[in-house]
């Protein structure tokens, strides 16, 4: 298992970045997954994603300044994902975390991380030009 993280400043408010995020922007925003569906379930959110051959699912929750989300179906062993913001000076810091495990060896998790980071710097870059 390995975690990678990613951190940016915009020039929008806490309120602002929090009317943008929805689950399904996040999906499509770090660029890999088309997104299929988005339902709700129980007080979550369910996307379904994939492209040609491939299909997952994620399980999102939202909090205080936060929206988590863990792939429930997909070929990795384990994928979760947070999104922070908090207010920083006349702006507001976003933060990307994620785990990833594929269930294989460690090399291949190493890969599959350096890959995530890559998906996180994507979501962080399209979110901070759609601010």
């Amino acid at each position: 298992m390995c975690e990678v993280s990613v951190s940016r400043f915009v020039p929008a408010t806490p309120e602002e970045v929090e009317r943008l995020l929805t689950p399904a922007r996040l999906i499509d925003a770090e660029g890999s997954f088309a997104v299929r569906e988005t339902t709700e379930r129980d007080g979550q959110t369910v996307v379904t994603a994939g492209r040609a051959g491939l299909e997952l699912t994620f399980v999102f929750e939202s909090g205080e300044c936060r929206l988590s989300y863990e792939q429930v179906r997909g070929p990795l062993a384990q994928l979760s994902t947070t999104l922070s913001y908090e207010s920083d000076d006349e702006g507001t810091t976003l933060t990307l975390e994620s785990t990833v495990a594929t269930g294989g060896p460690g090399i291949v998790d190493r890969v599959a991380a350096w890959k995530r980071k890559g998906e996180l710097q994507r979501a962080i870059a399209s979110l901070t030009r759609d601010l």
